[in-house]
């Protein structure tokens, strides 16, 4: 049984991040935010008539710490600190530990025409063998080989790689290590070896010295560094790893009751899978782009990545830019004034990776592919929904091909389990029963992991059950399954045609 405690859980998104205090007790878990924060990219200038798309990491530093104040000051002393952001990106720190350049942004340019440099150095068959990780521009290896085709100085000081939580988590104990659930995510770690990809790092040219020891989620990094807690006046809190990728935190919160449930980590990118005991790494699972990320309790999400709601926010940005003056809860009225399944896109198309236009994006993919085109906000916003829950459906058959087995019921958590009527959608076009919550599943499986590690939680399966007894859920029945059928049709098309 739980045994209680307090625990501050860091969750850095692409949009914003929090510091959530979560307090559990035998019977109950209660989160409060203690500080809210924006998380926005600067684009700075590099050769004449260049520009690259940094995250603001002093920025993101400076709230961290602004949280530890907040979070003692409000509440005293707390047990553990765990901090979770998304995969992927990277620092790299000279000999004495300093951060050498600012770093850049998965959706900056300098990985454009990177996978195929890849490929012509390594087979991407040999790639998928050796990291069991779906193809994406944006990952770490791609960032990496950028660095090497560039032919950066960066690579020459560089004693050590740290992905974003990682960096965090050093400045904060002054460990350098790399967890587990985000190491998985760069495409530079092998599944099968438990070990970095080393053999086919140095095939590409990658330095493989600067990569640190590998830990678990729910190991111990330390004490905070006493010159931190000085700083912003706290006690000393023990630093945690949790799941620190941000899509394993929220995984451990699924408040699931059996083995076979799919889950989509909905927010920014919207990422469905299934845990599974050991890595799935054959030609299936590559010729479906699927991934193989760290989880907990040595388990791996089978999963894959699908664009979720940035081609909405990227929407709405333009929008209020204009004088909109839109909210996310304005969403729903909106696409339901527009008629169901008349324009689908493919919302992972290259033409929606980066940020930009995204209407007119969106009506030119329509145009292009024969659809005409929307005339109205609405029907922009209507089309990515149900685009969306289409990709769904695809990706959950793929999945339950390779597993043979069916895959009920989907699990939605996170910021995206509030779309209610993407809810409705996804039951509608997967003809499956989705439950949705809860939306703090970051925060609250970081807490959970962190419970875990402290010996205040017996097992993960507790703290799930913890979840169900304290979150209110939503359950969502499949409806409408000729017309979605018939649309999942032309969606397949269209997809085989592109």
């Amino acid at each position: 049984m739980s045994r209680g405690g307090s625990y501050l859980a860091f969750d850095l998104g692409a949009e914003s991040g929090r510091a959530i205090l979560g307090q559990i007790d035998d019977a109950q878990l209660s989160l409060t935010e203690v500080h809210r924060f924006t998380n926005t990219p600067v684009l700075i200038p590099t050769a004449p008539g260049q520009q690259t798309l940094h995250w603001d990491v002093p920025g993101l530093w400076r709230e961290i710490k602004t949280g530890l104040a907040a979070a003692s000051a409000q509440h005293g002393s707390i047990s553990g600190l765990g901090l979770d952001t998304w995969g992927v990106d990277f620092g790299l720190l000279d000999r004495n530990g300093a951060l050498l350049a600012n770093p850049v942004h998965y959706r900056d340019s300098r990985t454009d025409g990177m996978m195929d440099a890849a490929f012509a150095r390594v087979p991407k068959a040999e790639i998928f063998a050796q990291t069991g990780i779906q193809f994406m521009q944006l990952n770490s290896l791609y960032q990496l080989l950028a660095l090497v085709q560039n032919r950066s100085p960066l690579l020459d000081m560089a004693e050590t790689f740290l992905t974003m939580p990682d960096l965090f988590n050093f400045w904060l104990t002054g460990r350098k290590a790399a967890e587990f659930t985000n190491a998985t995510t760069t495409q530079c770690y092998n599944p099968l070896q438990r070990d970095w990809a080393f053999p086919m790092l140095e095939k590409l040219g990658i330095p493989t010295t600067f990569f640190p020891e590998v830990v678990q989620p729910g190991s111990i990094l330390g004490p905070l560094r006493e010159d931190i807690a000085s700083e912003v006046d706290v006690p000393g809190m023990t630093v945690v790893t949790p799941a620190c990728h941000d899509t394993g935190s929220a995984v451990a919160a699924v408040p699931a009751t059996g083995a076979d449930f799919a889950w989509i980590s909905s927010g920014t990118w919207s990422i469905l899978g299934v845990e599974v005991t050991e890595a799935v790494v054959n030609a299936q699972a590559l010729a479906y782009n699927l991934t193989n990320e760290g989880g907990v309790n040595g388990t791996y999400r089978l999963c894959k990545n699908v664009m979720g709601m940035w081609p909405i926010q990227e929407s709405l940005r333009m929008w209020n830019r204009a004088g909109q003056n839109y909210t996310y809860a304005d969403l729903a009225p909106l696409a339901q004034q527009a008629e169901s399944l008349r324009f689908l896109i493919d919302p992972d198309h290259d033409d929606f990776l980066k940020p930009g236009d995204m209407p007119a994006r969106i009506r030119a993919f329509c145009r292009r592919t024969g659809q005409g085109e929307p005339e109205n906000h609405a029907q922009i916003v209507r089309c990515v929904l149900e685009s969306l829950a289409l990709k769904y459906r695809l990706v959950l058959e793929n999945l339950e091909e390779l597993l043979e087995r069916p895959l009920q019921p989907i699990h939605i958590v996170g910021g995206g389990s509030q779309n209610a009527l993407l809810n409705q959608f996804t039951a509608d076009a997967t003809g499956k029963q989705v439950v949705a919550g809860p939306v703090e599943a970051t925060a609250i499986g970081n807490i959970l992991v962190q419970a875990l590690a402290l010996g205040n939680l017996a097992s993960l399966q507790e703290g799930r059950s913890l979840v169900r007894r304290t979150t209110d859920l939503g359950v969502y029945e499949p409806s409408d399954r000729a017309q979605w059928d018939q649309a999942y049709g032309r969606f397949t098309e269209m997809l085989a045609a592109a």
